[in-house]
Order: C-alpha cells, then structure tokens, then sequence
C-alpha cells in the first residue's frame, strides 16, 4: 500500500485545492473587485468542467500508458494551480480552475483505475479507500490549513502550495510506481447506454438534486460566516477545520450505514436532517451572538455528518444495482454530482444577489425537501427489497467530490 503514497498526495492536493476556493471567496472577490455572487462562480466553472471534461477525458486517454497518463495530468494540475496563483484577473482565474478540473477530472479516475490493477481483489477496497482518503484529510487539514495561510499571506499563497504538493505527487508517481498498461475504457455508446436505464436514470438524478443545497451553502459558507459574525483569517480557518473534522466522521458513518442500514430509509432520514439543518446556518446569522453561533456550529455538525453520509451511501446502491456496470454507473454518478454543485453554486449566487447573504440556509433547506420528494417517487422495490446480507467494503468506498 506504500506504493500509493504519491497518489494519495495527488489526491490530497485536489482536495485541498477543489474545497479551497470557498474558504477565501471573500478576499477573492475583493482582490479581484467583483461581487461575492460573482466569484462563487468559480465554484461552478469547476464543477461543469469536471462534470463533463472528465467522461471526455476518459476516453480520449484510453490508449494512454497509466503512469504517463497520471504524471502528466498531477503536472498539468501543478501549472493550473500556478495559473491561478498569479491570476491578474478574474477571467483568468476562471480559466485557470477549469483547466484544474479537467486536470483532476483525469487524475483522480486514472489514479483508481491504477490502484484496482495493482492490487489482488481482496485489497482493492483498502486501496481505493486510501486514495479517496487523501481528499477526505484534505478537508480536515488542507483546507483550514490554506484559510490560515491565506489569513496573513493573502489568497494566491494557498495556491503556490497547492501547486508544491502536486509537484511533489508528480515526482513521486514518477519514481515510484511501475508502467502499468492502459485498460479498456467504456465508449460514448456503453455509457449512454447504461446512463438511458431508468433505474440509473433516477438514481443520478437523485445525486444531482442532494447536491444542490450543500453547495449552495459550502459554496459561500466563508462568505456567510465573515459577514455574520465578523469572523476572518484565523478564525475562519477554525471554522472550516470543525466543518472537515465533522464531515470526515460523516465520510465514516456513510460508510458503516451502507453496510449495516437499509440504503432508502437511511437516505430518507439523510435528507430529514438536512432539512432541519441547513436553516440553523440561516437563523444562527440573523440571531448573532453566542447563541447565534452556538446554532451556527449545530447546523455544520449535522451538515457534515449527515450531509457527507450521502455519496457513500448512494455509490453503495449504484454498485448493487448492477455490480458488473459499476465502473460506469460511479463514473457517470461523478459527473451527476456536479451537476448539482455546479446548480448549487449558482442557486447560491442568486440568492446572494437577490437578498440576503444568510438567506441561503433557507433555501439550501428547500431544495433538500425536492430531493426527498424525488427519493420517494421513485423508491426502486429491487432497492427496497434488497437486505444488508453480503454487503462488502468494497460497496461503500469513500468518496469526496473531485472523483
């Protein structure tokens, strides 16, 4: 397992990168003399970028070599990064993230696709689960981490770093790991195929909906905690490493609740919560004070427990629904997250430009309500019927957005 170090630093470095963006929206937006509805955009030039860059990508690089294929793509991230870093403007630092997300959006399926193939199957879950834990500690440490830098050395600084530790995976891929031959990759006409099933169907856009409301909010949650509470730099960064630290257990809960939990009902309850949730990180805000944050940090709590359960679970359901399709299904289900981050971020910038900054939870909260609606209509009685009896780890291999 030593050997996927390097790429577990990639996907540490994407991580950080992808999840650092929100964290210094508001000294982006003015550095760059733009409006903070403006500079979460951002966030959605990222997601539609990798949303649809990514199936592209995949199988134009069929035929590539996967170390090639892998040294080049952490090395194209590690530019973008220096693109972003000395970004003039803010076109050109648009450009520069969605050349990062196509960067990652090659990186990251290329990085699991290697570690499936270096490893017998009895370890390829563990294999797969430490690349995804290189994004999973990327929120519990890279984030606050490049806020906290960010606090005295100013935006760009988090980004120079960035690109120091992608440069650092690059080499270590590099020396390493062995040439591994290119796999066969599913073709525009497998994955249409497989996408025009109506039981995926549903299920991806499940995945696109409960999206919609946490990136509304992750989107602009540095922007709402600043303008509330008056909180910046440091203290910023202590805010969003309790969201990591939460969110990382919520990462773990996932996966013990697909292995142990009926799937649907769990989702269902999922989905409850963040309706409850979401509206304390409006009502904290507006109410300020201690109790204002005391409702602040409840509703992060909930949010990152419940809220990153989710893409565990639901890769679970992917996989049993039809375990032989699974390499397809999980892919297309990436490109279906973000879509929604990419309509999350956007609804979050209406609303910003519309009302009111801590508005947001409100309306965060609403859309969860129309994914559980969704959820209900089309309860799948394969899924209902299915029991947790022969559940493997390999089920609910952790994930974080940039897969």
């Amino acid at each position: 397992m030593l050997r996927l170090l390097p790429l577990v630093l990639g996907a540490f470095a994407i991580g950080a990168e992808t999840f650092l963006v929100s964290s210094v929206l508001p000294q982006i937006a003015a550095d760059l003399h733009v409006t903070a509805a403006a500079a979460g955009s951002l966030v959605t030039i990222f997601a539609l970028a990798y949303a649809f860059g990514s199936p592209l990508i995949a199988v134009a690089t069929a035929g590539v070599e996967r170390k090639r294929l892998l040294i080049g793509a952490i090395a194209a991230f590690a530019l973008a990064n220096l693109v972003a870093a000395v970004a003039p403007n803010f076109v050109s630092l648009a450009a520069a993230r969605a050349l990062l997300a196509l960067a990652a959006g090659t990186f990251m399926p290329a990085a699991v696709a290697f570690a499936t193939a270096l490893f017998a199957a009895e370890r390829r879950g563990r294999a797969i689960a430490l690349i995804y834990g290189g994004m999973t500690l990327a929120t519990v440490v890279g984030v606050p981490a490049g806020a906290y830098l960010a606090s005295f050395a100013g935006w760009r600084a988090p980004f120079f770093g960035v690109a120091a530790l992608a440069a650092l995976a690059a080499i270590g891929v590099a020396t390493a790991l062995p040439r591994l031959a290119s796999a066969r990759a599913a073709g525009f006409a497998e994955r249409l195929a497989v996408m025009r099933r109506p039981d995926v169907l549903q299920m991806l856009t499940l995945t696109a909906l409960a999206l919609i409301g946490p990136f509304a909010l992750n989107t602009f949650l540095g922007v709402l905690v600043e303008s509330a509470f008056g909180v910046g730099g440091d203290r910023l960064a202590l805010v969003f490493a309790f969201f990591g630290v939460v969110s990382f257990l919520g990462s773990q809960f996932g996966g013990y609740a697909a292995d142990r939990w009926p799937r649907e009902r769990f989702l269902a309850v999922v989905f409850v919560v963040l309706i409850l949730a979401f509206p304390l990180l409006s009502i904290g805000p507006r109410l300020g004070g201690g109790a204002g944050a005391a409702l602040l940090f409840a509703g992060l709590a909930l949010w990152g427990v419940f809220g990153w359960a989710f893409p565990i679970v639901q890769q679970a359901r992917l996989v049993t629904l039809d375990p032989v399709m699974a390499p397809i299904t999980l892919s297309l289900n990436i490109s279906a997250l973000y879509i929604g981050v990419a309509i999350g971020s956007s609804l979050g910038a209406w609303t910003i430009a519309r009302g009111s900054v801590d508005a947001i939870g409100v309306v965060a909260g609403a859309s969860e309500i129309v994914a559980l609606v969704w959820l209900a209509l089309t309860r799948s009685p394969k899924s209902a019927a299915a029991t947790t009896q022969g559940r493997t780890s390999a089920d609910a291999v952790s994930f974080a957005p940039g897969e």
